[in-house]
């Protein structure tokens, strides 16, 4: 994948990474928009965002930011919920600007427009193109209304949205949120986000995860590269 810029408002910068989104209080969580590296393989999809380091903007519920972008929600979720719904998206594909569903989704929810307003952007449509790993990971969480999944599109800050409510660690659990660092670095150096799936129990994880070669891809992948593991509330 490579890197694609686009003009943003000064306070943006020239790319918006896997990003930080508002994160909802309660059900969902909190970040900010900070700068992020998202990749696959390799440092794909950089992105330099200048951009708000204020706290999360939480004066919209997690329900109604949910019903807001269309979906029902459930009294919470399983693990096996999730991962069915990621499932089903497996083979999804951005196009040739680097858009997908997703973004689309993100770009149309409460989530988007409520941290476009936060950050400057004149609209939603900045996270048009973007790096979507965590849009992904959000679209599962919201569309399945697990609780303490969060809601974000920035890798980093979701990760530190986990250890700061006590549900971040080191053990691979299915339904699990999986950040990926690359080269190392702890939750600062962290690029790619996904869903466990299934711990092989031999160093290994099978996975689902977006925006990897541009699409949604079953993974098995190597825990040396993990630098940790967000648990949501399942029921």
């Amino acid at each position: 994948m490579t890197a694609r810029t686009f003009t943003l408002p000064k306070r943006i910068g020239t790319r918006v990474a896997a990003g930080a989104i508002l994160s909802m209080a309660g059900a969902f969580g909190f970040a900010s928009l900070m700068p992020s590296a998202h990749a696959d393989t390799n440092p794909a999809k950089p992105a330099q965002v200048a951009a708000a380091k204020a706290g999360a903007n939480t004066g919209t519920d997690a329900k109604g930011a949910a019903k807001n972008a269309g979906q029902a929600v459930k009294a919470g979720a399983s693990a096996q919920d999730v991962i069915n719904l990621a499932r089903t998206q497996v083979g999804t594909h951005e196009d040739a600007s680097g858009n997908s569903k997703f973004n689309n989704w993100y770009i149309d929810s409460a989530l988007g427009q409520q941290n476009a307003h936060r950050i400057g952007a004149k609209s939603a449509s900045v996270y048009k193109g973007q790096s979507w790993c965590d849009m992904f990971v959000s679209w599962l969480g919201q569309h399945t209304g697990t609780k303490g999944m969060g809601a974000d599109a920035y890798t980093v800050s979701h990760a530190q949205w986990f250890k700061k409510t006590g549900h971040f660690g080191q053990t691979p659990k299915p339904g699990a949120v999986v950040f990926f660092a690359w080269n190392g670095g702890g939750i600062k150096g962290i690029d790619h986000v996904g869903i466990v799936v299934k711990d092989n129990h031999n160093g290994t994880i099978n996975t689902i995860e977006g925006n990897t070669g541009n699409a949604v891809k079953t993974k098995v992948r190597d825990t040396s590269t993990v630098a940790g593991y967000g648990y949501p509330e399942y029921r």
